[in-house]
């Protein structure tokens, strides 16, 4: 049990690095949504969508590779040295034609042409700083880089405060003082990239002595291989990238209204507990998958690993859909957003779905197949983009609901029927079957149910029912982890 124990500190170290940063979406999720206007909020939910677009298109399946190569190749330090000069590059050239042409961007994307200015600085800081934080990852200093990430949100977070609340109060409380020459009415949208911005430039500060650390050696032969390998992640981020962020984009181009769109972002916001959880643990698992794919029970323990996946996912989500009533009021305290809390439960579900994805999608990196993952990815965008035309025009933002849960759902389907062809792994469907369609069962009573919705005490009866079957169900189990202690 020593190996699981591991994988659950690493996943605690990571997941407090990775989790705490998206944090920051649902601690300023109350302060935007009490301070913009919902066409504002929807504003800034699209440029965020399309930021997420370039940051793929940026790291173009580096990271991954990265972590691939520098596993399996003995000179570690040209696997860093060669990723390095590559993103290096690749970033100021952006840099140079995305700065060059802002004017056109910003008459294109019909935004701010400052905010096109902000968001190109930030994908290139960002960028600068993957190889640093995956060296930090494939070394194994979970605390370095947990300190990182965690210096990065909390900085993040404390310009949105001051930027957002208190500087308003400082300009209006002494108009000839400093703090009125750096306020700008009606720029709040503006202070929000301003606070990404600065929080990303100290980040890659701290980072950045790996740059003078390296040889400045580039291997053409490695980084060939690397880019093949990488390529096929790269498609796969794009189709991600379309699946969770593509329907803000989409529903502006449908003409849906932007007080729909601001909701809608902003209610989404409460289905990411799941994101959160399997944030953490993609970050904790895809190193280990990795490192222990030549053990002889490698796929006894993948198959471990993704029940119990299922097991704290299935809690997850249940949690939160039964009480999302009450997370309605600490994460979206206005009112005028609630419109669009009926998509919580498919987005927690969707999101769900995703994560037993990553696990299921772990055979096809082992064997070095990577392009069936965006083959895989491919269809899911597909089916993301054919359903949000169909469904948006006539159920306009929870059609983009459906379609997440539908790409993803379809998504996880095709991993596990490819996977069990090429690299056969014993998952106990039984279990994993059980636990899943449970809590699908308790969800749909406790949110789609009048007088179930409205009563907690039956909810907590039926999370409570649901933690007593996993608990008969993997008493074994757990009596033997108790043993050991």
């Amino acid at each position: 049990m020593s190996l699981y124990k591991n994988l659950f500190k690493q996943t605690v170290i990571y997941g407090l690095a990775t989790v705490l940063p998206r944090m920051i979406s649902f601690l300023l999720n109350p302060i935007y949504t009490s301070v913009l206007p919902k066409q504002e909020f929807a504003d800034v939910s699209i440029i965020f969508a399309w930021l997420v677009f370039f940051n793929v298109i940026l790291s173009y399946g580096m990271e991954t590779a990265f972590f691939r190569f520098y596993n399996s190749e003995e000179n570690k330090k040209n696997v860093i040295s060669t990723a390095t000069i590559s993103l290096f590059w690749t970033s100021l050239i952006f840099l140079l034609v995305a700065l060059l042409n802002r004017k056109t961007l910003s008459n294109w994307a019909n935004v701010n042409v400052e905010y096109i200015t902000y968001t190109i600085w930030i994908l290139v800081l960002d960028a600068l700083a993957i190889i640093p934080f995956s060296k930090l990852r494939a070394n194994k200093k979970p605390m370095v880089y947990a300190v990182i990430k965690i210096g990065n949100v909390s900085l993040n977070f404390a310009l949105n405060l001051f930027f957002l609340l208190l500087l308003p109060q400082l300009a209006k409380s002494n108009p000839s003082g400093f703090f009125n020459t750096i306020f700008y009415e009606n720029f709040e949208v503006g202070y929000i990239f301003v606070s990404s911005l600065i929080a990303s430039l100290l980040t890659f500060v701290v980072v950045s002595p790996d740059y003078f650390k390296i040889k400045w050696h580039f291997d053409f032969s490695l980084w060939k291989k690397m880019i093949k390998y990488g390529f096929p992640i790269l498609i796969a981020g794009i189709a991600f990238a379309i699946n969770e962020h593509f329907d803000k984009i989409l529903l502006e181009w449908l003409k849906v209204p932007k007080a729909d769109i601001g909701a809608y972002s902003a209610c989404y916001k409460i289905g990411m507990f799941m994101v959160l959880f399997r944030t953490a643990y993609t970050l904790g698992i895809e190193p280990f998958f990795f490192s222990h794919a030549s053990n002889e029970n490698a796929q006894q323990t993948y198959a471990t690993i993704t029940k119990y996946f299922v097991i704290f996912g299935s809690f997850i989500t249940l949690f939160v859909i039964a009480f999302v009533d009450l997370f309605k009021h600490l994460l979206v305290p206005n009112p005028d957003y609630w419109d669009a809390i009926k998509v919580v439960p498919l987005i927690v579900l969707a999101n769900f779905f995703l994560g037993i994805y990553t696990n299921l999608s772990v055979w096809y990196k082992l064997i070095d197949k990577t392009k069936i993952g965006a083959y895989i990815s491919i269809i899911g965008a597909f089916v993301t983009i054919v359903l949000n035309f169909l469904l948006i025009p006539s159920i306009s933002y929870y059609g983009s609901a459906v379609a997440t849960i539908a790409a993803y759902g379809t998504m996880m389907v095709i991993s596990y029927q490819l996977g069990q062809k090429k690299y056969p792994i014993p998952y106990d469907l039984n279990k994993i079957g059980s636990y899943l369609g449970l809590t699908i069962l308790f969800s749909a009573i406790a949110f789609y149910i009048p007088y179930i919705r409205e009563n907690y005490f039956i909810k907590i009866g039926l999370v409570l029912t649901f933690l007593y079957f996993i608990y008969c169900s993997e008493k074994q189990t757990l009596l033997s982890i108790l043993k050991r202690k």
